[in-house]
């Protein structure tokens, strides 16, 4: 299953989406940290603060009063209590907090303070391994643990206030400015992208399409002129390719009539020639050699007139035109039988076409010793099928047989082939106009050709021209 687009605008968009959610994640975490730090300094001041308050109350209160003084200090975050001894040995520690406490009290006292992190979960302290301290001493610095503040005071009668507050993980909380601002962003960033790659690809999105439309012999399509330089010089590249390759196929199909052409008269000299001859053998074998020669001029004109686009196309019984063709070549060769018909009118240039199912039914009854010719309506298309009873072709030549010259039978007989040009021709009259032409083993033996045809006459109109089609073969 295909997850990322295809597309530039969506890679492009998916890209720009991805630095920005990265760019406001690596934000809020700074933002967190920082929080996190503002929090746990404000943290150790204020339980700086409270200590020096209540052991200024203690010292200026009655010995009885001192357990009602820390019972009022007392809350679920802080507990205060007075020892003989210290609760912390760390001494040196957190000098904010110990200077912030002298500065309230006035005077210079032993303070000990020690900060340590404890697990959120049963608020023990945590104990990492050794390789991983570092990291423990790093999320304590950043202020986004739990920690437990141990704070011990030395009073003026030697005892000592010892003080235990904790500082719960602080919860994340986006304020509603910074959330809001994130969004706008968002949706102000995505609204200039659509803009600038619709201006992008609005233009090749049309290029493409007039890509589509191009023929050798059609008139240039229209193509954009809008959008960046790039499109626009690619636009004026196109046009002048379109208008090179129609001159060259044009120039091709020229020579190759003129050369048709040319070849008829010395053949037919060569022929009265050859009547001349008195031995018969070598008349009957220059017989045949320029027989031969003639069926590859002909072909070769066929060939020739196979691209031209002078015929319009016109409403056609594609039905009738098979039917016509199946009683016409079965008259003159093996038998050429009607399966299921459908009727079926189809924009065609009938003479072509007609050429190219003859070209497909002869090569049934050639190879095949007859052919049995069906067609049917399926969905949009019509789909035409000849069958035969021969030795079908292997696998692995079935797409070659369409290339121009070549033939499956190796004996270059006129009686068991022609030159290898009538399947490239109907292929390329088929492809002309929109539909494709396939060849298949049949299981039960033979060989079957599928002809589909569009029914639609605007998919019919929009298919390359006949001499585009046949310039690929």
């Amino acid at each position: 299953m295909r997850l990322l687009p295809r597309s530039l605008t969506g890679q492009l968009a998916l890209a720009i989406l991805a630095a920005f959610l990265a760019a406001q994640v690596i934000s809020l975490w700074l933002f967190t940290g920082e929080r996190g730090m503002a929090l746990q300094s404000a943290f150790r001041l204020e339980t700086a603060e409270r200590a020096a308050a209540v052991a200024l109350a203690l010292e200026a209160a009655a010995p009885g009063n001192r357990a009602g003084i820390l019972a009022a200090a007392r809350s679920h975050h802080a507990e205060f209590v007075v020892s003989e001894r210290a609760a912390t040995e760390a001494e040196g520690g957190l000098p904010d907090v110990r200077s912030r406490i002298e500065a309230l009290l006035g005077s210079p006292r032993e303070i000990r303070a020690e900060e340590v992190g404890i697990s959120p979960r049963d608020g023990h302290p945590m104990t990492p391994p050794a390789g991983l301290v570092w990291l423990r001493d790093r999320i304590l610095a950043a202020g986004i643990a739990p920690v437990e503040l141990r704070l011990s005071l030395r009073l003026q009668d030697g005892g000592w206030l010892n003080v235990t507050a904790r500082s719960d993980r602080p919860d994340f909380r986006l304020p509603p400015t910074i959330l809001g601002t994130i969004l706008l962003s968002l949706l102000l960033i995505m609204g200039a992208l659509w803009l600038g790659l619709r201006r992008i690809t609005g233009p090749l999105r049309q290029l493409s399409e007039a890509a589509e439309d191009m023929g050798i012999d059609d008139p240039l399509p229209t193509l954009p002129t809008g959008g960046p330089d790039e499109v626009r010089v690619l636009s004026d590249a196109m046009g002048r390719m379109q208008a090179r390759i129609s001159g060259m196929v044009s120039d091709r199909t020229r020579m190759l009539a003129a050369l048709g052409h040319d070849l008829r008269s010395p053949i037919t000299a060569l022929r009265l020639r050859a009547e001349m001859v008195e031995d018969d053998e070598t008349r009957e074998r220059m017989a045949a050699i320029l027989d031969e020669m003639q069926d590859m001029v002909e072909a070769t004109l066929a060939y020739a007139r196979g691209v031209s686009t002078d015929q319009p196309t016109e409403p056609t019984d594609l039905a009738a035109l098979v039917s016509d063709l199946a009683r016409e070549l079965g008259e003159t060769g093996p038998p050429v039988t009607l399966g299921r018909t459908e009727p079926a009118t189809l924009p065609l240039r009938r003479t072509p076409m007609r050429r190219a199912l003859r070209n497909l039914i002869e090569n049934a009854q050639r190879h095949g010793g007859g052919a049995v010719v069906s067609l049917r309506r399926s969905g949009g298309m019509v789909v035409l099928t000849i069958d035969d009873a021969g030795p079908g072709i292997p696998e692995a030549d079935l797409a070659r047989v369409f290339d121009p010259f070549t033939r499956m039978e190796p004996s270059r007989s006129r009686e068991t082939g022609g030159v290898g040009l009538g399947l490239p021709i109907a292929k390329a009259i088929l492809e002309a106009h929109g539909g494709a032409v396939a060849l298949s083993n049949r299981v039960e033996g033979g060989l079957r050709a599928t002809v589909s045809l569009p029914l639609d006459a605007e998919a019919a109109g929009g298919a390359p021209a006949l001499s585009d089609a046949m310039a690929r073969h």
